[in-house]
């Protein structure tokens, strides 16, 4: 006989609640389709899950071990570098290392002493090698690539080929896209050889144009400076003017 229903006992035992739910369907309800289909899919490919995590951590574990040893390598390198302090030293690190950007500044610093030294040819060859390496580097290595460009220009007049080395000069003047600092400096170099070779009217143009491209640059100043001792001609003189010849009165005539 069921037993009948109460306030602490509102359904009898075992009977069925409205709406059809089954016991335990509190349960159940907590199991939704999306629960099912990641059950689903969890023991379908469990093995490549497991696998995929472990290459990722892999790969985590990897790239910060080798940004640990690129850091570690990159501080050696540049604690090399400042310990080059000969033109010896300084090629056996370029040497050493030929893609670092500072083997090309070592390269460059080269050319510098080779060009001191007035070993022209040597300073060319060292300077084409600085530019090859750092042509190509980073934003911060390309105003070193364009000095490696000055470089050569000067050296080329340094060896006896003007043509050439002006012609370098005048390219990288004229750049408009080049550095300023590169194009003042080229500037100036080319009326300090205008001013050697007494061409005031060259060396006049060549300071104007340094005073376009950057008027606060200390090469318009030394530019300037050599407009200031190049001998201008004199002024022709003015044509000397006659004087009038005098008024002499005329006479009354006698009777």
């Amino acid at each position: 006989m069921p037993t009948p229903a109460s306030p602490l006992n509102p359904k009898p035992p075992g009977e069925a609640p409205q709406g059809g739910a089954k016991p335990g369907g509190a349960l159940d309800a907590a199991h939704s389709p999306i629960d099912e289909q990641l059950r689903t899919l969890w023991e379908k490919y469990r093995e490549a899950i497991i696998v995929l995590c472990g290459i990722v951590i892999l790969f985590y574990f990897g790239r910060a071990a080798w940004d640990y040893y690129a850091n570690q390598r990159e501080e050696g390198i540049r604690k090399e570098f400042a310990e080059a302090t000969t033109p010896e030293k300084l090629q056996a690190f370029a040497t050493a290392h030929p893609d670092q950007i500072l083997g090309g500044i070592a390269q460059l610093l080269i050319g510098d002493d080779d060009s001191r030294a007035g070993k022209a040819a040597e300073a060319i060859d060292n300077y084409n090698r600085a530019y090859a390496r750092l042509k190509g580097g980073p934003p911060a290595a390309r105003p070193l690539a364009a000095r490696a460009q000055l470089g050569i220009a000067m050296a080329q007049i340094q060896s006896g080929k003007q043509a050439e080395g002006e012609a370098a000069l005048r390219q990288l003047a004229d750049d408009k896209d080049q550095y300023q600092v590169i194009r003042t400096e080229a500037l100036y170099q080319l009326a300090s050889l205008a001013a050697s070779a007494g061409r005031a009217d060259e060396v006049q143009r060549l300071a104007m144009q340094l005073m376009q491209t950057d008027p606060s640059s200390p090469w318009a100043q030394q530019a300037f400076e050599l407009e200031a001792g190049m001998p201008h001609p004199a002024a022709p003189l003015a044509p000397a003017v006659a004087a009038p010849a005098p008024v002499i009165p005329l006479k009354p005539a006698g009777p």
